[in-house]
């Protein structure tokens, strides 16, 4: 795998808390807009200059759930003929700076001095220049913001400003504004509804054009003593006069409330009413609200840091890695989910995809278990639209789609639409997991085992027994590696949708004599049946999996060994990104693979497979892999660690934690890589810390860890939550030391090379092992 990093932000490996960049780079500004992007689940803002500039950017301000709709050319049936993106809202950060007949740009004006910081302990953005006007004055501005993570409809934001060279009166105009254009199209999509303004205050309500959701936007302000100001009749704000003196400063504060209603069409003044009524309450100040915000981030990271002795860089990533996922997503709303790019861009239109279950529900998992269940929870609540998709496809059941928002297949490329379906499978691979690690019975029996049969009645319409009737699988997919597609018996597809029958099944006889009222009242629901049940057995008994007993290996899919080689480390860098520059059928014809497939279902079942098996696996796959997607280098990484190879898994540890932060795929721009940000953190709990989840069950509850020490560090801890105790684990070249940071009733079962220990009150020490 070739990397190579833009590093141009020099992020300050000393100052492990801190991102900082140093000096303006307008032709990297979008990379730095992603980078400094903040969050709070309810929303999120990327990094722009507040004020409005010439640069190249993308002011973009995205609330989770708030999205628009654009008809698609009608084609064949099981085509989506329309799709939905996460739409570009209300700038509420909206600032204009004059001085004179001059007005700030950082792309015209002078700019010296200027830095932007992302503090990740204090969940703050700053930014500071020093603006040297034509009339020879010097004015040092510095603006910080942040988005309440106690309150998540509110937002702060505060300018100082101080002057040198002469007095100077300062011109600074704030408003909320729906003046905004979505970033791929240039289009707005928002009709005003109404603004008002009231004592240092306004408000703007907007609406969008086809969905009709709303977003209320208002705001406080106050500012330094002298100021004066007058309302701007063309938007929701003021103009605020500052008089600058030297050796004094001016300042003016932003309280922001913005309330996002994802109803369609609801009625607009009750939105009004319930916004109003919120501001004229009043808000937070803003110290205030940013000592709230410093506690809220002191508290989680006391819980849910990673340590890393001896490299600064990665330590610094791994960080940034954890900080983005928490901001993204930490279950404030079930209705809510995960964006393949977050609220830091536009790039996969705000679509959540398969990898929410594999790749981020375990760092939920083992921090929030909670946000874990709330993931599920939406799972849930777009099943009628799963339904309905598995309609489309000539199928029963429920089909998750491949890109969604809505819970509607967003995706109008049928190869992915119609032909990878392990969104379902990985749904159900989430709830086994997620109710295997907790013990919620009550979820599995109120919602999971309903979603669980519902994809199993897609996966039996959608599979087929071969002519001799020996065996059940899967014709014309796409598996995980989207560089084969119509391929018959794709390996990871048959063997999640094996292993999704089989869990199914259990769960139903657990029902039967554990919840007969529950299970009764489920079959009356959905019209399930015995019959059912046991075909479900069947097909799991029959399913097709290609492996070979005398080489161990799995064959991604039928004939696949057949297919041309290539050697990937002879094409040339400039042909990558491969899909820019290769004809899209040419990708399709070799024995190339895009991100791993059969090692991904070896990883999701680890303690299924010997050593050995991986070995064989890992060793004749992954030189055929190009890692073209973003979530292939931390699974590649955990295989490492586990199979004695420390160069391999820390060459593709440090390209995933330091994905954005250094541009290696050169797209950070678009948005930041937020599933494989989780799978960063996989990397060292799963990879270097050895934990292993899939092997727990209601009557094993055993945490397998084997940890190992990269030769680059001196030593690492890492914090999980696990049976209602936060765990400490370090690990040095000595030993592993494991602390509870809660009280313990009863002592934890935990498997540390192979053998068995108790965590109690008392420190745990394990000799390290080498492998």
């Amino acid at each position: 795998m070739t990397k190579s990093a833009d590093i141009f932000l020099q992020c300050d490996p000393a100052d492990p808390w801190r991102i900082i960049e140093e000096g303006w780079h307008k032709e990297r500004n979008l990379v730095s807009e992603s980078i400094f992007s903040l969050g709070n689940e309810y929303m999120g803002i990327r990094g722009y200059t507040e004020e409005i500039s010439g640069a190249e950017s993308l002011r973009g301000s995205y609330f989770n759930g708030i999205y628009e709709e654009i008809d698609l050319e009608k084609s064949y049936k099981g085509i989506v003929t329309k799709t939905h993106f996460m739409v570009n809202t209300v700038d509420w950060l909206h600032t204009e700076i004059r001085a004179g007949d001059e007005t700030l740009d950082i792309a015209s004006c002078e700019i010296k001095n200027f830095r932007r910081i992302l503090d990740m302990k204090e969940g703050t953005f700053t930014r500071s220049l020093d603006w040297h006007t034509k009339n020879g004055s010097l004015i040092h501005i510095e603006f910080i913001r942040f988005l309440s993570m106690k309150n998540a409809h509110d937002a702060f934001q505060k300018m100082r400003f101080s002057v040198s060279g002469g007095d100077v009166q300062l011109y600074v105009s704030i408003a909320n504004s729906f003046n905004t254009t979505h970033g791929w199209n240039k289009k707005n999509y928002w009709k005003q509804l109404k603004q008002d303004w009231f004592d240092y205050g306004a408000a703007v309500q907007g609406q969008t054009i086809r969905t009709g959701q709303q977003i209320f936007s208002g705001f406080t302000w106050k500012a330094s003593d002298g100021a004066k100001w007058a309302k701007k009749e063309n938007s929701a704000g003021y103009e605020i006069i500052l008089p600058l003196k030297i050796n004094s400063e001016g300042w003016i504060e932003k309280s922001i409330y913005n309330y996002a209603v994802k109803e369609l069409n609801a009625a607009t003044e009750r939105v009004w009413e319930q916004g109003m009524d919120t501001l004229k309450k009043g808000l937070s100040d803003f110290n205030e609200a940013l000592e709230q915000q410093r506690k809220y981030w002191n508290a989680f990271w006391e819980n849910s840091d990673i340590r890393i002795e001896g490299d600064p860089v990665n330590q610094q990533g791994i960080r940034f890695c954890i900080f983005q996922i928490h901001q993204t997503y930490h279950g404030y709303d079930p209705s809510n989910n995960i964006g393949a790019k977050g609220l830091t861009g536009e790039a996969y239109n705000g679509h959540t995809f398969w990898d929410t279950e594999t790749y981020c529900l375990p760092f939920f998992l083992f921090s929030n278990p909670q946000a874990a269940r709330n993931l599920l929870n939406y799972r849930y609540a777009t099943l009628g639209a799963a339904k309905e998709r598995a309609k489309a496809l000539d199928c029963r059941g429920a089909c998750y789609p491949i890109a969604t928002l809505n819970g509607e297949e967003g995706c109008n490329l049928w190869q992915h639409a119609s032909l990878q379906f392990h969104p379902s499978t990985s749904v159900a691979y989430g709830i086994a997991h997620y109710v295997n690690i907790s013990g919620d019975t009550e979820f599995l029996y109120e919602h999971g085992s309903e979603m669980l049969i519902e994809i199993c009645r897609f996966l039996e319409s959608r599979g087929s027994w071969n002519t001799d009737k020996t065996g059940f699988g899967f014709y014309a997919v796409m598996g995980l590696d989207e560089f084969h597609m119509m391929v018959n018996h794709n390996c990871y597809t048959n063997f999640l949708a094996k292993k999704t029958f089989e869990y199914t099944v259990k769960t139903i006889k657990e029902m039967e004599e554990y919840a007969p009222a529950k299970y009764a009242a489920l079959c009356k629901k959905i019209n399930f049946s015995e019959t059912e049940c046991t075909n479900f057995s069947r097909y799991a008994e029959k399913m097709i999996i290609l492996y070979n007993e005398k080489t161990k290996l799995f064959e991604q899919h039928e004939c696949y060994f057949s297919l041309p080689h290539i050697e990937i480390s002879q094409i040339p860098v400039t042909d990558f990104p491969l899909y820019h520059n290769w004809s899209y059928d040419r990708i399709y014809r070799t024995d190339m693979i895009k991100q791993p497939d059969v090692l991904m279902f070896l990883f999701l079942y680890s303690n299924e497979f010997s050593k050995e098996v991986k070995r064989v696996n890992y060793e004749f796959y992954e030189p055929r892999t190009i890692h073209e997607s973003s979530l292939s280098p931390s699974i590649h990484s955990i295989f490492a660690s586990e199979l004695g190879k420390p160069a391999d898994a820390f060459r593709f540890f440090a390209f995933a934690t330091r994905m954005d932060l250094d541009n290696y795929n050169r797209n950070t721009g678009e948005g930041l890589h937020t599933t494989s940000i989780a799978a960063a953190w996989m990397n060292i709990v799963y990879g270097f810390g050895g934990l292993r989840s899939d092997g727990i069950t209601s009557q094993n509850k055993e945490l397998i860890l084997n940890p190992s020490l990269p030769q680059q560090w001196k030593e690492y801890e890492f914090r999980i939550l696990y049976r209602n105790t936060h765990i400490r684990i370090k690990v040095s070249a000595e030993e592993i030391t494991l602390n509870a940071q809660d009280k313990i009733n009863e002592a934890i079962p935990l498997n540390i090379y192979g053998k068995t220990y108790y965590l109690d009150s008392s420190e745990l020490k394990v000799p390290l092992c080498t492998i």
